[in-house]
């Protein structure tokens, strides 16, 4: 389970995050929205632990899961295709028929001989959602998987998420409630602070 209790960030003097406290339970699916500037990105880091709250505190049990994370960066290794990108990042967790298996759903089975810095943004996205579902964890944060894709690739990516997310938890930032809704996620909408 992971709980916020009472958490505040400040950057700069500025209040980015203002008491949020939210509970996720084992296995849940949790969509963050808010309009853009609102601290999704900041609560998201925090959750993964990646930045520490200026007030309050994030507990998680059991302690030290292992999370699969799409950061709004695609962070892919340029020089390598698909099928070496994933080979790179799950090490001896690699499974070749699953991988293409995933990759063919995600409408990528075309690339795997195009280096990573070939492809198009929505190319990159799919690929970096490819490897946080193949990789094992027990939690699955996406941070705006879906930009930049159009309406078919989006709907094979919540397709991908729903077969292959596997009971894990889920922590998804998106703009579009009907995200969370294709995800069976809860809403928690991030309150907006005057500046």
């Amino acid at each position: 389970m992971i709980t916020a209790e009472h958490v505040w960030k400040y950057y700069h003097n500025r209040v980015i995050l203002r008491d949020i406290s939210l509970e996720i339970q084992n296995g849940a699916a949790l969509c963050l929205t808010a309009p853009s500037g609102s601290g999704k990105t900041t609560l998201f880091r925090i959750l993964c632990g990646l930045e520490r709250p200026d007030r309050g505190k994030i507990k998680i049990t059991p302690s030290r899961p292992r999370w699969s994370v799409v950061f709004q960066e695609d962070r892919l290794l340029d020089s390598l295709d698909a099928e070496k990108n994933l080979k790179f990042a799950l090490g001896g967790d690699y499974d070749a028929e699953k991988s293409a298996e995933l990759l063919n759903a995600l409408g990528l089975s075309d690339i795997k001989i195009k280096k990573a810095r070939e492809y198009s943004g929505g190319m990159r996205r799919r690929l970096a959602l490819a490897r946080a579902l193949l990789s094992p964890s027990d939690i699955l944060a996406l941070d705006e998987p879906f930009t930049g894709l159009d309406m078919a690739s989006r709907r094979d990516c919540l397709n991908a998420i729903r077969r292959y997310r596997d009971n894990r938890t889920l922590i998804l930032i998106s703009h579009d409630k009907q995200d969370a809704a294709a995800l069976d996620a809860d809403l928690f909408n991030i309150p907006i602070n005057p500046s």
